[in-house]
């Protein structure tokens, strides 16, 4: 009888008492990352499972994305949290993964290749519409704040 791989959630527990460096969610959301990316993929490649294949970039930039979908404004400070600071701490969580028979890598895969890609922590606040009014100047016969010019003080 061929070894069984263990379940997701019993293979993440094992890989954090050995190596408690990520909050177990994080797991979770690197693979949800990684599912969501490749059924954005057009049908043609989704097909082929050579072609399936995300590379470093396309699994960052899907981690990117989805982080800002469910988290906005706090996506930083939730991945912080989980101790997820950069693209090579995705990179970690993939391999930790492909050691644990959860995630496949080709051979050519390293973990450099979630490295020196663009700040994670900025990809992640980057154009955010932080929802601020814009300033506007006081109506005519309408003082701004008392002592400034204009205010009927």
């Amino acid at each position: 009888m061929p070894d069984r791989l263990p379940p997701f959630w019993d293979a993440v527990d094992r890989i954090r008492a050995e190596r408690p460096g990520y909050r177990r969610e994080a797991y979770g959301f690197v693979v949800a990352a990684l599912t969501r990316t490749v059924e954005a993929l057009p049908a043609e490649r989704r097909a082929d499972p050579v072609r399936r294949h995300l590379t470093g970039a396309e699994l960052l930039g899907g981690v990117v994305e989805l982080g800002r979908a469910e988290f906005g404004l706090m996506a930083p400070a939730v991945f912080r949290e989980w101790g997820v600071l950069a693209g090579s701490d995705v990179g970690e969580i993939v391999f930790q993964l492909v050691e644990a028979g959860q995630l496949s890598a080709r051979p050519e895969d390293r973990r450099e290749d979630f490295g020196g890609g663009p700040d994670l922590m900025r990809a992640l606040s980057d154009g955010v519409d932080l929802g601020s009014p814009t300033p506007r100047e006081p109506s005519p016969g309408r003082g701004g704040s008392p002592g400034s010019p204009g205010s009927q003080a």
